[in-house]
């Protein structure tokens, strides 16, 4: 059974509220959702005819917070938030959130795309259901 997901408008608006909310000048989101398409096939081209019907997603929480702590001290970045589903999810569903803030948009891009990065390559479980 997966999670509720949060409510983006919701983490925007504290985040605008943040103590370094006077610093940030774009902030960026990640919505991370179950597909149908196998990682296999995405990424390495390998196509076996499969179809995802859902995944069995797991996550490491000191993990994840570490990897954000890692990401609020790089260069411009002022505000970090994540949230990672778990349990059985279908197609469609969430699989994360992640809010990066920062002062220019080449900072904030990297940040989310190492935070993301971090949390796919060393936080989570996720094991395809076909």
């Amino acid at each position: 059974m997966s999670k509720q997901s949060p409510s983006m408008d919701k983490w925007l608006e504290k985040a605008k509220k943040d103590p370094n909310a006077s610093q940030v000048g774009m902030y960026l989101f990640h919505n991370g959702v179950v597909r149908e398409t196998p990682k296999a096939k995405v990424r390495q081209g390998i196509d076996d005819g499969s179809q995802v019907t859902g995944m069995e997603f797991g996550y490491d929480e000191e993990k994840v917070q570490a990897a954000i702590e890692e990401t609020k001290i790089l260069e411009g970045i002022y505000y970090v938030k994540a949230w990672l589903n778990e349990g059985e999810l279908k197609v469609g569903d969430d699989i994360m959130y992640v809010l990066v803030g920062g002062d220019i948009r080449p900072h904030v891009i990297d940040a989310l795309q190492f935070l993301v990065e971090k949390i796919k390559t060393q936080c989570v479980v996720e094991i395809e259901k076909k």
